[in-house]
């Protein structure tokens, strides 16, 4: 049972200094107990407390890490059951099943959709990160090879599927570098495959065939000192596996059940045989509460939107997702090429950047930092004004890429155009539509 907010304070300093970002020690304790709060933040605590207190710092849904390096995928850590109140920490990794019996050329053709399948979104790399291995054929050396061929090719995590430890064996020799999830204990081979995950100190997932079970499991390997564990529930068809999800989130969370305080793993591809239904189930355990989501196959048509979906999703509602400031280049922008400004807000740069597109007109396209805020709001706030604006310009370099000097802004901002020409002397100050869906026309009458 986790320490109440009350033993919690007897071990806190009680300073009251407020440098956690809480008014009192009491307080602080009490949001450490919910787990609204890290122990970290409190930069006076000794370290006899923090051990003391390393259950309570612990989110109610541990944290679990799968591979190695750059690509690592971290799940949980999951501290609330709503997104709005607060925010969601990790996003799902999203995996993609090989399988055993595939021959060379399929399994090369899944690998490559693994590299290909990537989208630049507001200056993000949106991708899938995990490859599923899964035994089909029962065979160590066969499933040993493909895992092989799998690490070499791919540089994301790995997932090894089979309820034999000895085929999960064989495939850790291939990959235990790598730090894969092994996939999976159930009630049969439970100490096998703890001592395997023990060894290797790689993850571990447990299969149960409903929560009780899992329950079970959990609590054995917890009890042989493992704590990076991922759950699944055994569920396979979509009512029953989402009313999983919400009963493990609200256990961890709401009534702080240790045994069910790990990420879960979700199988969309193994409860339909239609891909677009596969990829809607897939979004619902992106919104409730897939740790690992394992697809079937990859399509575009599906990735993308499924990748979008949990990159808004997980974007703290408390901080606008934003753009980088420069200079974008639409098209093949040359020196005669209009001369568009906006703000930082994603959704802004998105909806500008795609009218242009579809406008068909090369452009240079200026992003002012606006601290993610849309152009009406950062106007209002005094961020994007022509005492901001034309300095902007100024030091951005574009009067180094075109020869002419006319500057568009957008419809909402055409209060600022008299100032701009007195910020930019010698620039002629064109005020844009207020609508996007106006962009393409206004830019096809554009002349130099």
């Amino acid at each position: 049972m986790p320490p109440t907010g009350i033993e919690i304070f007897k071990l806190l300093p009680k300073t009251n200094c407020g440098d956690c970002g809480v008014p009192t020690c009491l307080a602080f304790a009490m949001q450490l107990a919910s787990g609204k709060v890290e122990l970290s933040a409190c930069p006076h605590v000794s370290e006899e407390s923090k051990e003391k207190l390393s259950e309570a710092s612990a989110p109610p849904i541990l944290p679990v890490t799968i591979g190695v390096g750059d690509r690592a995928v971290k799940i949980g850590g999951e501290t609330v059951m709503f997104r709005h109140e607060k925010r969601f920490e990790n996003p799902p990794g999203i995996a993609i099943l090989i399988k055993d019996t595939m021959d060379d050329a399929e399994v090369n053709a899944r690998l490559e959709k693994c590299k290909t399948l990537q989208y630049e979104r507001v200056g993000l790399t949106l991708r899938p990160e995990l490859v599923a291995v899964k035994s089909e054929s029962g065979e160590p050396q066969k499933f040993e090879s493909v895992v092989g061929k799998v690490a070499q090719n791919s540089d994301g995590g790995i997932i090894l599927m089979s309820d034999n430890p000895d085929v999960l064996a064989a495939g850790l020799k291939a990959c235990a570098d790598r730090k894969p999830l092994i996939y999976a204990a159930t009630k049969d081979n439970v100490d096998k495959v703890a001592a395997l995950a023990k060894e290797s100190s790689c993850p571990v997932a447990v299969k149960g065939s409903g929560l009780e079970e899992v329950v079970a499991l959990s609590d054995k390997l917890t009890q042989a000192g493992l704590k990076n564990i991922v759950i699944d529930s055994g569920s396979r068809t979509s009512r029953q596996a989402l009313e999983d999800q919400i009963i493990i989130r609200s256990a961890a969370l709401n009534k702080k059940f240790r045994p069910l305080g790990f990420p879960t793993i979700t199988f969309p591809c193994e409860m339909t045989d239609d891909p677009m239904k596969e990829a809607l189930i897939a979004s619902m355990f992106v919104a409730k509460y897939g740790g690992i989501i394992v697809l079937s196959d990859f399509y575009g048509e599906s990735l993308f939107p499924l990748l979008v979906e949990r990159m808004n999703i997980f974007t703290d509602p408390q901080r606008p997702l934003a753009t980088k400031e420069g200079i974008y280049e639409i098209g093949s922008p040359g020196d005669s090429a209009p001369v568009l400004i906006t703000t930082n807000f994603s959704l802004t740069y998105f909806l500008i950047s795609g009218y242009l597109e579809t406008s068909r007109v090369p452009s240079w396209l200026l992003v002012k930092d606006t601290e993610g805020l849309s152009v009406m709001t950062a106007w209002a706030a005094g961020k994007f004004s022509a005492d901001i604006i034309g300095p902007f310009v100024k030091k951005s370099g574009i009067m180094d890429k075109v020869k002419h000097q006319k500057l568009i802004i957008p419809g909402y901002a055409a209060v600022e155009s008299g100032g701009l020409e007195e910020e930019l002397p010698g620039w002629e100050i064109l005020v844009g539509p207020r609508e996007g869906a106006h962009i393409p026309a206004f830019v096809k009458a554009w002349t130099p």
